[in-house]
């Protein structure tokens, strides 16, 4: 646990975001984040951080921060772009070792710019494909943005890079380079593995009928294999579907040939489907639709990273989608505004616990003292599992930090 004898400070890019706020609190961190760096903004808009010290002390100008480790927090915001916030991580980073930070850690749980993954040239990108003349024309013009954003980090002082269930190999191999392997991609299939098996999200794994694990494409298919390694039950069954673009917006599906499962084994089985991501949410509805028409019980959609758009509430929100299961590695996703109707069916996983977990592993202070669980569940009392949820709480009150229902 980080304590005044630990050379650790953690800061946030915004001083009242809440993960990082709760990441220095779940650590042990005494000194809120907002007193320990200043987010200063001058008058002709530039923005110029400062690590926060005692006006009269004139001693170890420049060097306040020697020897010790800084892990920096940034998620997406209401009021801050992607571009905004990556800028301030550079700059930090550069005021940390600029005043003597021995290392930096980027805590950064949506990865930016990790879409743009690949660039106009052989080279740009390390794919598990050989790309076609038409892939490298949809770059024409842009720059391999993900390989300078990790060299832009690298040069302004950062050390090592902490993110959440980033799906691209290139990124993955691409920032392990940059930073000289200290790049960590955290897999969030154990979290929702144990949520599955801790909860009422699929009554059909406990009433003796098991359980599908599928993967709605081919990319998904690694992290439903590991949600299914990690449920390690003898119910639970994998089940591949397969995608065919008709265009950007519309999408077929069908069951892989190829599929552990076969589709006579879907009927009467709760199924629980795993991206990394939703954009559109054309993909998920058009597999959901097909589950259910093959009898499915509970159709339920876990994702690590949820983007709240219109378009996505709207394909989300089909009648064959029973529940959906996310993370809060995008913030705003809590809020009961960008939920919108889907409030009746979400449910947010909050990290924040986890991550800190993985930090303090990481920096190699242990966490066999922990008593809190890894997670936090954040549910709308309007979605119909909350008063089973709520009564959990009532029989287990040991357990009562894992229940964040917000009433709305």
């Amino acid at each position: 646990m980080i304590t005044s004898d630990t050379p650790v400070l953690i800061v946030g890019t915004e001083s009242d975001n809440p993960f990082a706020i709760d990441i220095g609190v779940f650590c042990g961190q005494a000194t809120d984040i907002a007193d320990i760096l200043s987010l200063k903004t001058f008058a002709n808009s530039e923005f110029c951080p400062r690590f926060i010290s005692d006006e009269s002390d004139m001693s170890d100008i420049g060097a306040k921060l020697k020897g010790m480790t800084v892990a920096m927090v940034s998620t997406v915001s209401n009021t801050l772009s992607r571009n905004e916030l990556s800028l301030r991580n550079l700059l930090i980073s550069r005021a940390a070792k600029d005043n003597g930070a021995r290392k930096v850690i980027l805590i950064e749980p949506d990865l930016y710019f990790s879409a743009q993954d690949r660039g106009p040239q052989p080279g740009h990108g390390a794919v598990a494909f050989e790309r076609s003349l038409e892939d490298y024309k949809k770059f024409d013009g842009q720059p391999f943005t993900s390989k300078f954003y990790a060299e832009a980090l690298a040069l302004a002082g950062v050390d090592t890079v902490i993110t959440v269930h980033n799906h691209s190999c290139s990124v993955e191999k691409t920032f392990g380079k940059v930073m000289n392997g200290g790049f960590l991609n955290l897999c969030p299939a154990e979290v929702f593995a144990d949520y599955i098996k801790s909860s009422d999200v699929t009554p059909s794994l406990h009433s003796g009928a098991g359980l599908l694990v599928c993967a709605p494409d081919a990319g998904a298919r690694g992290f439903a294999k590991q949600v299914h390694q990690c449920l390690d039950m003898p119910s639970v069954d994998l089940l591949y579907m397969t995608k065919r673009r008709k265009d950007e917006r519309n999408v077929s599906s069908c069951i892989d040939p190829e599929s552990p499962c076969p589709p006579e084994a879907i009927a009467g089985r709760d199924v629980v489907v795993f991206d990394d991501m939703v954009r559109t949410g054309n993909t998920i509805r058009e597999c959901c639709r097909l589950l259910k028409e093959a009898g499915a019980g509970r159709v339920v959609f876990f994702v690590t990273h949820f983007y709240s758009s219109p378009e996505v509430r709207e394909c989300l929100s089909a009648p064959a989608i029973d529940e959906i299961v996310t993370t809060n590695t995008l913030p705003c996703i809590l809020n009961r505004d960008m939920q919108g109707r889907l409030r009746r069916k979400l449910t947010v996983l909050k990290l924040e616990k986890w991550i800190s977990r993985y930090l303090l592993d990481y920096l190699g202070l242990g966490t066999s003292h922990l008593v809190w669980e890894d997670y936090t569940v954040d549910m709308s009392s309007k979605n119909p599992r909350w008063i089973s949820m709520a009564d959990m709480r009532v029989r287990f009150p040991e357990q009562d930090n894992i229940i964040r229902e917000s009433k709305s």
